[in-house]
Order: C-alpha cells, then sequence, then structure tokens
C-alpha cells in the first residue's frame, strides 16, 4: 500500500549513491510511495520490492553515467527525477599546525576524489539526465548538499566547498532549465541521526581537526539546534520525495536547509 498524496506513483527516480546513508533511506521513502526507483552506486544494497532497481555506476566516470542514463531510458521509457545525493567527506585542515598528523592535511589525491564524487558525479548526471528532460519538455533534479555548504565546517572545508559549488550549480542551472519547464533544486541537510558511514576513521579525522576528542564530537547536539534534536532520516527522504512530486511545482533555483534551526540557509 503507498501513500498517493504525492501521486509520485510510477515516477521514474534515480538516485545516486542509494545503497547506504541517507540514499538508502531516500530509495525506501520512495518506494514506499510508489515511485520506480534506480540506485546507481558502485555496490548494491538489495532491497525486496519490485519497482527497485540497481545500476552498478562510478559517477565520475563519463562512460559509465552514460550507460546507466541510456539503459533506464531504453528499460522505462522516460525518467522524472534525478536524486543527486552521492558525496563522499574526508576531514582535513588546510595546515595542521601542531605538525603531528601530515596525514590530516588536504592532499590532492583525496582533494580529486572529493572534487569526483561530490561535483563532477552531479554534473555527469545532470548533464546526462538533462539531456532527456530537454527532449520531454519536463523533469527534475534534486542536488544533496549540506549546510557545511552554506555554512562553513571546521575541518571540512573540502567537502563544504563542494557542497557549496553544488548550491550554486542549483541556482545556475534552474535559470538554464527553467525555460524547458526543468526544475532544479537543493536540500541542505544538518546534523542527522547516525547512518552508519561515519566509521572510526573518520570520527579520529575530524575529532583532531577540531582539536577535540571523538567522546567530545559526540556531545549533547540539541543544545544547538533549536527543536532540540537531530534529524531523522526519514524527514530529509520526505523533503526529497515532496520536491519530487508536483506538489512543488513552483519551486526551483533554490536550497531548503534541513537542520532543525540549527543554521540560516
Amino acid at each position: 500500500m503507498t501513500n498517493n498524496w504525492l501521486d509520485i506513483d510510477n515516477k521514474v527516480i534515480i538516485v545516486t549513491g542509494g545503497s547506504s546513508g541517507i540514499g538508502r533511506q531516500i530509495v525506501h521513502t520512495l518506494l514506499d510511495n510508489g515511485a520506480i526507483v534506480y540506485n546507481a552506486d558502485l555496490r548494491d544494497n538489495p532491497i525486496d520490492h519490485p519497482k527497485y532497481y540497481f545500476r552498478e555506476t562510478n559517477v565520475a566516470l563519463e562512460e559509465e553515467v552514460r550507460s546507466t542514463v541510456t539503459s533506464i531510458i531504453n528499460e522505462q521509457s522516460q525518467i522524472d527525477v534525478l536524486v543527486n545525493n552521492a558525496g563522499i567527506n574526508l576531514p582535513r585542515l588546510l595546515v595542521d599546525a601542531k605538525q603531528e598528523k601530515p596525514e590530516y592535511e588536504i592532499n590532492m589525491k583525496e582533494l580529486d576524489l572529493m572534487f569526483d564524487v561530490n561535483l563532477k558525479g552531479p554534473v555527469l548526471f545532470s548533464q546526462e539526465v538533462s539531456r532527456y528532460f530537454v527532449q520531454v519538455n519536463k523533469g527534475v533534479i534534486i542536488n544533496v548538499s549540506s549546510e557545511a555548504g552554506q555554512e562553513g565546517s571546521e575541518g571540512q572545508s573540502v567537502y563544504s566547498a563542494t557542497k557549496a559549488a553544488l548550491i550554486n550549480f542549483t541556482r545556475s542551472w534552474a535559470k538554464e532549465l527553467g525555460k524547458h519547464n526543468i526544475r532544479v533544486v537543493a536540500i541542505a541537510p544538518g546534523i542527522i541521526e547516525e547512518t552508519g558511514l561515519r566509521t572510526e576513521e573518520y570520527e579520529q579525522a575530524l575529532a583532531y581537526t577540531r582539536n577535540t576528542t571523538v567522546d567530545q564530537l559526540n556531545g549533547d547536539y540539541s543544545k544547538s539546534i533549536p527543536i532540540r534534536r537531530i534529524g531523522k532520516l526519514t524527514e530529509i527522504a520526505d523533503l526529497v520525495c515532496y520536491l519530487s512530486s508536483e506538489k512543488s511545482s513552483y519551486i526551483t533555483g533554490t536550497t531548503i536547509n534541513i537542520s532543525g534551526g540549527k543554521s540560516r540557509g
């Protein structure tokens, strides 16, 4: 049984990075609302649902992105929504003033990796899908940014920069594609419940870049969040479902902050 208020039944929706984290919840919630969902990721995390499909895809490789999009069009004869969710975050300092952990300074290999996944991926997928959207004169692109892209984040300058760029891609693409009845929107989640993606290595790196301990890093966030709690994955996914629907037909070129009031947006 599906919830039909949004009327996204049988919309064909691509979610990049849908095997884990926020992307996984987005996939589940879209399926719950009747959408046909294609997860474009490096590895599958199978979901037993008749409308779930997986396409192994490296979002930073042009030929793989093109092949994935082409195969979906051939299979479904339509694409309605693209959710650019795939992303990577490696906490790094510009300069390690203590000179104790040079591996936690920005280096070119990791810079390229974050740029590839967080920026090249959305550009390649949006470009390829938009070629189809322009032909049918409709479509929606949803870019998953972050409050870090609006506010900056200590120890996460590269990640923040890529998410800020995604916000400006959103503004610019909306202006370019609006004449073709294509909407482009972004969301900027704040602190949310654990997704399983925050590894011990990530926690240690972030704690070091903020000159604190892992225990102190994961303190009581509610004191800095006006609504007095962290966000739920389902709340992020619900927003994506709404933006995928015609209920949001006049929303484009903007980034919706979803952080419980923690940041300005």
